[in-house]
């Protein structure tokens, strides 16, 4: 009798069926920008502002330096060596640099210039966060032209109106996001493929080109004009920081596996059949990958590749998100309203500022730029210094944290900052033609994040020299004729050492305090999530007075309700549904101290104004909150 088959493993089915579902979800949101590249990038090497002539070495040259860099940027670089140095894993550069270096929101850094170089890419980001969506958008719309130039007044309004659409799902999250988005891409894929084989099986010579012989004769017949040309080669890689920026919300083994397995072989495909048809026929050089189909399927072609855009621009917007909840915590941006759109993935989030400023970036870019091409000339400046960085925190991380031996490090770091200098080199010459507006974007950024640091800081300063000694008040409340209210008082602290202002006020001008003050500090970690043994921490300090101590990580919504809930079956018997929650509320002044720049003690000041209040910031019942301001002078 033959044996009964044997049963199917449920562990199996646990890790498989959430690893696919995961790498679906991660081809609709974090390579939709890479995914959508041949829609511009080859067409800006052969007919944009530093085009060259279609000779067959040249196509030949341009797709050897196509394949190797993603093999190198995107294969080797990102994903074999920058998503192995993920923070607990959370990717960006941000959490790059807060594994490289302790971040602390209130205490300045050890290592203050690798931190401000961390702060300064993630800047760049931003600015490259509103020219993807725009570029990609565009990009996809304007095949609208192919069909008929009668259709070209329409393509910005067109645009605009798709990405305002995309913008307004964002609430959504990724998840049901990715969810819509993936099976889309995985057409997407799969026609760019099928596009380029029926193009490399009229010209299969043209698979040479993965020869680096190639790309190396260009370098030697002439090396200025092929750097001009790395400007525009870059575009193919330009999801590869947002790739990092997004690995929160789905993990590095979805990502590695959608990018192995469906991504990189259509883009090959795809970047080769573009190749192949230019061999064949040079002036389709304008519109390279929408002439690679038949005349009957470009309108159906022009459709798909507009959804592709449209889930193109996802990459930067969830990378924006994690980024802005990132450097929130950190210290370097004021508190927003923060929305988890999944109850299982923490790093599924959805920012409405943020979203909403992203999309009116978005439109101005549109409108100022108008085509595909004039933006490309914009694009990638920001993401290649943004790479360069990124290489430079990652060598400081194997040292540290990896332990590599500098004999390891140098030249695999000094081989990957070769290449990101050269690409960085080439699209500095796109500043005078539109580069200049994503750094412009970026310096704002950057001010405003290192306003807001170095303004917190010394605000807290300013705090603890108001405050008074703990101890003596915990003394004074020993003392016969002080009142003690029965029940519990919660008091918010950010000094653990110092009696916060309102308990201090409180007892000034009632007289009366409460039987049991629990005194609330919170520490955001440089981590991004906070162990749970490390979570809550409580201390009797005696007097009915017990200091608990909250730990959550840069990418963690701090819930102090919910975290106290922890001690209410414990000795200490802390209950949060039970008592009201003091704050202070600091109205900063600006003044003649010395500390920063007038101007930056306005913008700090009109920050703190707008910034989410400490009670909806710590999710703290809104019933049972009670806010005592006070005023400092910075």
């Amino acid at each position: 009798m033959a044996d009964a088959p044997a049963p199917a493993d449920p562990a199996h089915h646990r890790i498989v069926s959430p690893l696919t579902t995961l790498a679906l979800g991660a081809l609709g949101v974090v390579y939709g920008d890479i995914g959508t590249s041949p829609l511009y990038a080859l067409r800006e090497s052969f007919h944009g502002a530093h085009a060259i002539a279609p000779t067959p070495a040249n196509i030949y040259g341009v797709l050897s330096l196509v394949f190797w860099s993603l093999i190198i940027v995107i294969s080797v670089k990102y994903l074999g060596f920058i998503m192995r140095a993920d923070n607990r894993g959370e990717g960006g550069i941000l959490a790059l640099t807060a594994l490289a270096t302790p971040i602390r929101p209130l205490t300045p850094s050890r290592r203050r210039w690798l931190v401000l170089l961390g702060v300064f890419g993630a800047a760049l980001l931003y600015g490259d966060g509103v020219i993807t969506p725009a570029i990609s958008v565009l990009g996809a719309v304007e095949g609208l032209a192919v069909i008929t130039p009668l259709l070209e007044p329409i393509v910005d309004p067109v645009a605009i109106v798709i990405l305002v659409g995309l913008f307004l799902v964002q609430h959504r999250g990724t998840a049901q996001i990715g969810r819509v988005f993936g099976p889309v891409m995985v057409v997407w894929f799969v026609v760019i493929g099928i596009l380029g084989i029926s193009q490399i099986i009229r010209h299969p010579a043209i698979l040479g080109a993965m020869d680096p012989s190639h790309a190396l004769r260009m370098f030697i017949v002439d090396a200025p004009r092929t750097i001009l040309i790395m400007g525009t080669v870059f575009l193919v890689v330009t999801g590869g920081e947002a790739l990092y920026a997004d690995m929160g919300h789905f993990g590095r083994r979805p990502i590695v596996l959608a990018w192995f397995t469906l991504v990189l072989p259509a883009l090959l495909l795809n970047y080769f059949g573009q190749g192949a048809l230019l061999l064949a026929q040079p002036s389709a050089a304008a519109n390279l990958f929408y002439l690679m189909a038949p005349s009957w399927a470009t309108l159906p072609l022009v459709l798909l590749a507009t959804c592709a855009a449209i889930i193109a621009s996802q990459a930067l917007i969830s990378g924006a998100f994690s980024i802005t909840l990132q450097a929130q915590n950190l210290g370097f941006l004021p508190r927003m309203r923060v929305v988890h759109t999944s109850a299982s993935e923490r790093g599924q989030i959805y920012l409405p500022l943020v979203n909403w400023l992203l999309m009116f970036g978005c439109i101005a870019v549109v409108l100022g730029f108008q085509t595909s091409g004039q933006l490309a000339a914009a694009y990638g400046i920001a993401v290649t210094s943004t790479m360069a960085i990124t290489t430079v925190i990652f060598a400081v991380v194997a040292r540290e944290r990896w332990r590599w031996s500098l004999g390891r490090i140098v030249p695999l770091a000094g081989a990957l900052l070769v290449i990101d200098l050269l690409f960085l080199g080439a699209n500095l010459v796109k500043i005078p033609q539109g580069g200049w507006f994503p750094l412009v974007a970026a310096l704002v950024i950057f001010s405003i994040m290192t306003t807001w640091k170095r303004g917190s800081r010394i605000v807290n300063q300013r705090e603890q020299t108001l405050e008074q000694d703990l101890a003596l008040v915990i003394e004074r409340c020993l003392s016969r004729s002080r009142h003690r209210a029965p029940g519990t008082a919660f008091f918010m602290s950010a000094n653990p050492r110092g009696a916060p202002d309102a308990l201090s006020i409180n007892e000034q001008y009632n007289g009366v305090i409460a039987e049991r003050v629990v005194l609330v500090h919170v520490i955001i970690e440089g981590v991004p999530h906070a162990a749970a043994e490390r979570r809550c921490c409580a201390e009797d300090l005696g007097a009915g007075f017990v200091r608990v101590v909250l730990r959550f990580g840069f990418m963690e919504e701090p819930n102090v309700p919910l975290a106290l809930a922890a001690l209410r079956d414990t000795p200490w018997a802390i209950d949060p549904e039970q008592g009201p929650f003091f704050i202070s509320r600091t109205r900063v002044v600006p003044s003649d101290l010395p500390g920063m720049a007038p101007w930056r003690e306005q913008l700090y000041a009109l920050m703190q104004r707008n910034a989410v209040s400490a009670a909806d910031f710590f999710r703290l019942p809104p019933t049972r909150v009670v806010e005592i301001g006070t005023g400092i002078e910075m």
